[in-house]
């Protein structure tokens, strides 16, 4: 049974996949292959440079446009209004598809107002070219102002079991907005947690399907692991098969607050 989230009466994929430094015929192949696996989730950028890649593979798989949930993002130079428009238009070009099933904006603003790229993007919203609006790395309080200015569906951020977000999950999930957690196993550092490791084997599960299942186990939070070998993008996407007590749960959350950070 495939895992979602749903928030604001949108549903998407609870386990996507992250393409962040898949490039050229390996980023083609390695998407082509996760959507051959079951991934109906797909998450680029404009500044990833690999927007043609993930469009070819998505249109060779077969899989109607309409069964996948795809995700880019707009880097900060381009978040003054005209050139957040254009690079809006430059990803569906590149993607080839008619419309995005979600737009983020990549970080936080550094000089142009956040009303401004979110009103641009809503143009687009309006005119069916983007079905929602979302952002990545912002904090409880740059939340608090965009959701002033737009109906934000999801906030990327890097969440794992190191690295304590609790402050933005329950803001998020307080306001019934979806958590998308990039870099899941702090980049190899978590698979090395004894308190992880040993949840696996009690589980009979690898370390990175504990951690992938702590966070979907979670309320409104989708995760987009990026796999780079058949191998791995089959493991991670094998996690709807067991579940993480309350205990484990709660000791995984734990660790992040041992460590302070």
């Amino acid at each position: 049974m495939a895992l979602t989230v749903r928030v604001q009466g949108a549903t998407a994929p609870a386990l996507g996949f992250g393409t962040w430094r898949l490039a050229g015929e390996a980023c083609e192949a390695a998407v082509a292959d996760a959507i051959a696996v079951g991934y109906r989730h797909i998450d680029t950028a404009r500044m990833y440079q690999n927007e043609a890649e993930v469009g070819r593979a998505m249109r060779a798989s077969g899989v109607a446009r309409e069964s996948i949930f795809l995700v880019s993002k707009i880097w900060p130079d381009d978040f003054p209004a005209d050139r957040a428009r254009k690079a809006a238009e430059a990803s569906l070009a590149a993607l080839g598809v008619d419309y995005l099933d979600l737009m983020l904006m990549h970080w936080p603003p550094r000089t142009t107002p956040l009303e401004e790229t979110l009103a641009a993007l809503a143009e687009l919203q309006e005119a069916g070219k983007i079905l929602h609006l979302g952002v990545s790395n912002f904090g409880p309080k740059l939340m608090t102002e965009a959701v002033k200015h737009a109906h934000i569906l999801t906030n990327q951020i890097e969440y794992h079991p190191l690295k304590n977000q609790s402050e933005t999950v329950a803001w998020c999930q307080g306001r019934d907005i979806m958590i998308t957690a990039y870099s899941p196993i702090a980049r190899g550092a978590a698979l090395r947690d004894e308190t992880i490791r040993r949840i696996a084997v009690r589980q009979d599960k690898t370390p990175a399907q504990v951690c992938l299942r702590w966070l979907v186990q979670q309320d409104k939070v989708a995760v987009i692991p990026k796999a780079a070998t058949p191998e791995h993008r089959r493991s991670n996407f094998a996690i709807s098969d067991f579940q993480l007590s309350e205990e484990e749960m709660a000791e995984i959350s734990a660790i992040a607050q041992k460590r302070g950070s």
